[in-house]
């Protein structure tokens, strides 16, 4: 500036320029001759569903010369984070290790291609951008915490406290039929004590109407599906309930199946082994509802098909007005072999309209369409309930005690 009101500094400023030319040149030569640090990821490959998850990064400066670099990880785009991106300044032959969080909206599998590095040059003229290549697989469970939750309550007898009921069994002891390891959530009264005694562990006496019991659940994976209450969807709903309830029902000896349908196929075939729920839960996980109109009549002919023998059959969906009497037909067709359990879903804001003040015709209009809706709704129910049917109408946040609570309602009555 100097020198554009002073013509006698135009030389100088001539060797000025000239050196922060010669300076940029050399700067920029030496930031990409930096070496690259050692880049290393620490983190569970299997990451439970809207949660905060941990994820380590260790850096290593392996070469003499003092690194300074921003670190931004190549997450998944959809994925909420915490902790990035981080400034780091490395001595020579130094290490760091930085933290940082992740929590999935969705589940699935999702790449990892590799972690973003901003190199600063030594005179902090230039910024080189590099990738370092460091591929993992991220897979995106249902939140399994809850069921392990239960789990701990059952252990200690205290299913009292999620609200499901244990209902006294009829004709308990009318048909023996063999002896077996005592299972958790066996009675006092079915512990025979004198083969304890002779095999030195509990062994429970197992009644006629307990053999070979199936559960097979009947998934809708269609557009309706797709709805969510306070950030869940409801498909993320029924996958917890289903796990739950397939976790009580391996543990009381029973098999469990899954046939989905609505969107993508899947079977899994009934199997009572100890790892049930763990191959269950790896073939579900990144089911995601599709965009087509579920059929669930011809779902039901497929599944009559595919379990000839009778079951308990559990079916979870979201039904609408045109859907109704698709369900009901193929709740009939599924009666006539299978012991029938509907839970059929419906949106929260249908519960919350009826809750708003009436304060002009817009509003009760509103009301009254809602409360038409509902009405049919429970009409609808009771028609399933004449052909013996188990239906239930209810919020999806309900979905995994009630279906605990049906399913000991029926194992212990013996209809099943």
């Amino acid at each position: 500036m100097a020198a554009a009101w002073m013509p006698v500094l135009a030389v100088q400023w001539q060797f000025v320029g000239l050196a922060l030319l010669v300076s940029a040149v050399a700067d920029l030569i030496l930031v990409r001759r930096l070496p690259s640090p050692n880049l290393e990821r620490r983190m569970g490959r299997a990451l439970p569903l809207g949660v905060w998850s941990s994820v380590r990064l260790r850096i290593e400066n392996t070469s003499d010369r003092y690194l300074r670099l921003r670190v931004h990880d190549l997450h998944p785009s959809d994925f909420a984070l915490e902790g990035l991106p981080r400034r780091l300044r490395l001595r020579p032959r130094e290490r760091a290790v930085l933290e940082y969080r992740l929590k999935p909206h969705r589940r699935g599998e999702y790449p990892l291609s590799g972690c973003d590095l901003a190199l600063r040059s030594p005179l902090g003229l230039w910024h080189q951008r590099r990738t370092l290549p460091l591929a993992d697989l991220l897979r995106v469970f249902p939140n399994f915490s809850e069921i392990s939750r239960y789990t701990l309550l059952a252990a200690n007898d205290q299913l009292a406290q999620l609200g499901v009921r244990r209902l006294q069994r009829r004709g308990l002891g009318a048909e023996f039929h063999q002896l077996r390891e005592y299972r958790q959530g066996d009675e006092l009264r079915q512990i025979d004590w004198k083969a304890t005694s002779r095999m030195r562990k509990l062994i429970s006496r197992e009644y006629q109407d307990e053999r070979d019991q199936r559960l097979v659940f009947l998934l809708d994976c269609g557009r309706r599906m797709r709805h969510e209450d306070a950030g869940r969807g409801h498909l993320d709903e029924a996958l917890n309930a289903l796990l739950l309830l397939a976790y009580v029902a391996v543990r009381q000896g029973d098999a469990v199946g899954l046939m989905t349908y609505g969107g993508e196929r899947r079977w899994f075939a009934p199997r009572k082994e100890p790892s049930t729920v763990k191959r269950l839960l790896e073939s579900i996980y990144d089911l995601q509802p599709g965009l087509e109109a579920a059929d669930p009549l011809q779902a039901a002919r497929e599944l009559l098909t595919a379990v000839p023998r009778r079951a308990l059959v559990v079916v979870i969906t979201n039904s609408r007005d045109e859907e109704q009497d698709g369900l009901e037909q193929a709740a009939a067709l599924l009666r006539r072999r299978h012991l029938v359990v509907i839970a059929d879903l419906r949106e929260s804001a249908l519960d919350r309209a009826l809750e708003r003040p009436v304060r002009d015709l817009r509003d009760a209009l509103r009301f009254h369409a809602v409360h038409d809706w509902l009405a049919e709704r429970r009409r609808h129910r009771e028609r399933l309930q004449h052909i013996g049917v188990h239906a239930l109408d209810l919020l999806p946040s309900q979905l995994a005690i009630a279906l605990v609570n049906r399913y000991f309602a029926i194992k212990r009555s013996g209809s099943l």
